[in-house]
């Protein structure tokens, strides 16, 4: 098997230039990096990546918990972190923490106990309390679509609440006055703040809210059939449907559907994330478009700038949502 050595012989540069190569520092040349390249080629060389981490102190790998791995949500958020990461030649390990409070914790201690360079988390069931401590640790944390005030330069959030009001305040200037709402689960600080956005459009307009239009649904589809035929067993009447998440509007619409409703026109629907499939809903869905690919590049760049000591990066930590309109809402006549 080659060694290092013969690498630096065959290539005529120092032991500490071929190091540098393999660690793909910034400090080498383009001509010497190719001739270290030819050298470790022609001899069949692969570098030991315990050996790198020993001579760097770094494992070039960045752990990632999130919430689930299933869905598109997840998938664009994941995708962005990893592109960004494997461009700069790191890697990734993922696992999940399902929002359960004792997984989570769990999954964090797995990511730990590998050495990670860095963990990013999508943690929605621990405490502020908990993420606080878990900062004054030895392995760097930030975390992705969550905000908390005492670690606010590792957190990379969407202004929720802001979404929230935007969703709301679009069907009430199309003259919608009687609106149900369908929420995630409240113990998530993003559906607790889409809420609160919701509330505060319906007062700026002096709109009641009416708990009797008001369902915690799970942000999975089978929470938007599910609050959609609770309103209707109520016999309220509503024009309007907001719903905290694009998957529970994707229920919502297709319940809607087998019950023989026309949509828009008999009921106006609005999601929020803008994930995917929601152009491709019938009618195209309305939404609150939360950039989460993004936010997912831009908490991998955090990383690198903060723990690899990337230059010339510039970090936007909060995130504005904006209305994405299609078809799914129209004026009331």
């Amino acid at each position: 098997m080659a060694t290092i050595y013969e690498v630096s012989k065959l290539a005529r540069v120092s032991l500490a230039t071929v190091s540098r190569v393999i660690n793909k520092s910034p400090q080498v040349s383009d001509k010497t990096r190719q001739k270290v390249m030819d050298a470790m080629a022609e001899l069949g060389y692969r570098p030991n990546s315990i050996a790198q981490s020993l001579a760097s102190n770094r494992t070039n790998s960045v752990g990632i918990l999130v919430s689930e791995l299933h869905g598109p949500f997840f998938g664009q958020m994941m995708a962005g972190i990893e592109s960004e990461l494997r461009a700069a030649g790191k890697h990734v390990i993922i696992t999940t923490g399902h929002s359960e409070e004792d997984k989570e914790k769990d999954g964090i201690e797995f990511l730990i106990s590998r050495n990670c360079d860095a963990i990013i988390l999508h943690v929605e069931a621990v405490s502020d309390e908990y993420l606080i401590d878990l900062c004054k640790g030895h392995t760097p944390v930030y975390l992705m679509s969550r905000y908390v005030d005492e670690i606010s330069e590792n957190c990379i959030s969407l202004n929720n609440e802001l979404g929230g009001y935007l969703a709301t305040q679009s069907v009430i200037e199309l003259g919608h006055s009687a609106i149900a709402y369908i929420g995630g689960p409240q113990f998530k600080a993003d559906s607790k703040d889409r809420l609160v956005g919701h509330k505060r459009a319906l007062a700026e307009n002096n709109i009641s809210f009416n708990d009797t239009l008001y369902f915690e649904g799970d942000f999975k589809e089978k929470g938007g059939s599910d609050g959609l035929k609770y309103f209707n067993e109520s016999n309220k009447g509503f024009s309007a449907l907001i719903c905290a998440n694009d998957e529970m509007a994707s229920g919502a619409i297709t319940y809607a559907r087998e019950q023989g409703l026309s949509l828009p026109r008999d009921l106006s629907i609005i999601g929020f994330d803008n994930i995917i499939f929601a152009r491709h809903t019938y009618p195209k869905l309305t939404t609150i478009d939360n950039p989460v690919n993004s936010m997912g590049h831009m908490t991998a760049k955090l990383v690198l700038k903060n723990i690899y000591q990337q230059k010339n990066i510039s970090i936007t930590h909060f995130f504005e949502p904006t209305l994405i309109t299609r078809d799914s809402i129209i004026s009331k006549t």
